[in-house]
């Protein structure tokens, strides 16, 4: 069994969808240093999502990756790991599928925690989840969403959908800022981080990073090529906890 988690301060959260493929890049990533896996359930109109993530699971939806093909995706993936796995998707598909029903099935199938991408904080209280806040939240809400996570609060760094950008947002700093007054919380930023030079930076302020699009672009090349990509990014991040420690 592959032990995941590395010893690094900084945590690094990796986004992959859900397809045949995925136990197995799940586990590379891991070796590589992530500590956290996100697995995508395909949505068939997903807002927040960039153009690699909607191409990604319009693929996963083609191979048949609907809702239970993807919960026995998740129980796959948790039979050769222990790391933190988290389901990600959309409310529609919840509703669809039952809120309590996903959340019990989710729960059998290993999932630690969930991520609900569209859905307010003040929506279904009891689905427990990681909630997400942005640079146009406020500072109630930043609050309100700190109160109800699960764990750890995920930073929308951006105003707009996942992908990769030049460098990490400007907002981001302040985000941190604002929601550290709020809460003690760990705080995990996403959307737009590519690079290492990138994770390292957003590291600097923030407790992790996730990694989304560009991770699903290297995962297309095999379990191989992500680990080293994960790897590059591990020792980035490292060198950010290194020195703050």
């Amino acid at each position: 069994m592959c032990a995941g988690s590395s010893t690094g301060l900084k945590k690094i959260a990796i986004y992959l969808m859900c397809g045949p493929g995925t136990p197995e890049l799940a586990e590379a990533a891991v070796e590589g240093g992530a500590d956290i896996i996100e697995l995508g359930f395909p949505f068939s109109d997903p807002l927040a999502d960039g153009p690699v993530i909607r191409r990604a699971g319009e693929r996963a939806l083609a191979e048949g990756m609907r809702t239970a093909a993807c919960l026995e995706c998740l129980a796959a993936t948790r039979r050769n790991l222990v790391a933190p796995l988290i389901p990600m998707t959309y409310a529609s598909l919840l509703e669809a599928y039952g809120y309590e029903r996903f959340a019990a099935d989710a729960a059998d199938a290993g999932a630690t925690s969930l991520i609900v991408a569209d859905l307010p904080v003040d929506a279904e209280p009891g689905l427990r989840r990681v909630q997400l806040v942005a640079p146009t939240s406020t500072d109630d809400r930043i609050a309100l969403a700190a109160q109800r996570t699960d764990g750890w609060l995920y930073l929308v760094t951006v105003t707009g959908t996942t992908g990769a950008r030049e460098g990490i947002s400007s907002a981001l700093g302040g985000l941190v800022e604002r929601t550290r007054r709020l809460t003690e919380l760990p705080l995990y930023a996403g959307f737009g981080i590519s690079t290492p030079e990138q994770a390292a930076a957003a590291a600097e302020v923030a407790d992790g990073v996730v990694v989304g699009s560009r991770a699903v672009e290297i995962a297309t090349d095999g379990p191989a090529a992500l680990r080293d990509y994960v790897s590059s990014l591990r020792e980035a991040v490292d060198s950010v906890s290194a020195v703050s420690s």
